[in-house]
């Protein structure tokens, strides 16, 4: 899927810096935290994210980036993932300066959003959307799995 090992290293270092964040959190996140409430939603972020990578092999790095992106600026709140609010002078993290051009893969994003409110409406937050997004993209690639660690606000 690399097409050099530089690449597959720069891959994998961005994806350390990533999860090298976490022990910031403070929020009492668990893997189990929609086991009644959408029981099914790793399997549905799962299924899309396989869709996904199957049409563009290259949209699990660009996922893997957002939540990059997402949890380096204060915290994984999915905050990359709003959009601008013109009535309120409002510019987003997603059409800011150092990400135009920069991010990709919101499309995918807001696809797994749309399986996932179908099934659970209102219940899964979009920054437990884009977390399970990105250990998926990574699984998907030939790396390690995890247990995500849910619950971000909603």
């Amino acid at each position: 899927m690399f097409s050099s090992s530089s690449s597959y290293t720069s891959f994998f270092s961005i994806l350390l810096a990533a999860f090298s964040l976490l022990p910031l959190a403070r929020a009492q996140l668990n893997s189990t935290f929609y086991s009644l409430t959408c029981p099914n939603v790793s399997a549905i972020v799962n299924t899309v994210m396989q869709q996904a990578i199957q049409s563009d092999p290259r949209i699990g790095a660009n996922v893997i980036r957002l939540h990059f992106h997402d949890c380096f600026v204060q915290g994984c709140d999915g905050s990359i993932l709003l959009d601008n609010n013109s009535n309120r002078s409002i510019q987003s993290e997603k059409d800011a300066v150092p990400n135009v051009n920069s991010t990709r893969g919101f499309d995918v994003l807001d696809n797994i959003k749309t399986v996932v409110e179908s099934s659970c409406p209102g219940v899964v937050s979009c920054a437990d959307i884009l977390a399970l997004a990105a250990e998926s993209a990574v699984s998907l690639a030939g790396g390690p799995s995890w247990n995500v660690l849910l619950g971000r606000m909603r």
